[in-house]
């Protein structure tokens, strides 16, 4: 009986065997929580670095888009290639570049913009364009700047655009819209129409 107890009691891993375990626990699940919050940080950056997101204000891109949309934009499109005509883009807004615009490119470095007559030439050729809500009741005549692109809501005279405060610098270009991915109504692809340019 008596070596029973002695046996017992010099069992050298009784008391300390447990609490390591407890303590190699404790270090992986940490181990695992930091490397979560690091890898989530990463792509969340990475996703930063290469897209944007902004919620659509007002009914310029009628019917296009729609007030309250929210889209996602490509910040790399402009990196690779350039601008065409008919692409919706977002943009820090010339007057006031805390505000985010969207538009769609009707004219390209170089171009001569002319509107009336309720429709707009570009370098003497008048476009067609099946995307917008009405032909614009205004008129005006431009020479897009090196560096800069004219653009235009789809709601021509709903719009606060090129015809009213000027072309817009490249450098004020955020990227290309390019789906909208809220309300789940209107979930789709932005429609990116190269206008048809009528030869006179």
């Amino acid at each position: 009986m008596e070596n029973e107890v002695d046996n017992y009691r010099d069992d050298p891993y009784q008391d300390t065997e447990q609490p390591q375990k407890v303590k190699t626990g404790l270090w992986r699940f940490l181990i695992d929580v930091i490397e979560t919050i690091v890898l989530s940080v990463l792509l969340f950056l990475g996703i930063n670095a290469v897209t944007a997101r902004i919620r659509v204000e007002g009914f310029s891109m009628e019917p296009t888009m729609h007030n309250g949309e929210f889209v996602l934009v490509n910040r790399l499109a402009y990196r690779f290639g350039a601008p065409s005509l008919g692409d919706v883009i977002v943009f820090h807004f010339p007057i006031d570049p805390e505000q985010e615009y969207i538009k769609r490119v009707i004219g390209l470095p170089g171009d001569h913009i002319v509107i009336g007559n309720q429709q707009v030439a570009v370098n003497d050729r008048v476009l067609v364009e099946p995307y917008v809500a009405a032909w614009p009741d205004y008129q005006g005549d431009w020479i897009v700047p090196e560096e800069h692109l004219f653009v235009l809501g789809d709601n021509r005279n709903n719009s606060s655009d090129s015809h009213s405060w000027g072309p817009v610098p490249m450098a004020n270009v955020v990227g290309k819209a390019v789906f909208v991915y809220w309300p789940l109504s209107d979930v789709g692809l932005i429609e990116h129409v190269e206008p048809v340019l009528l030869t006179p």
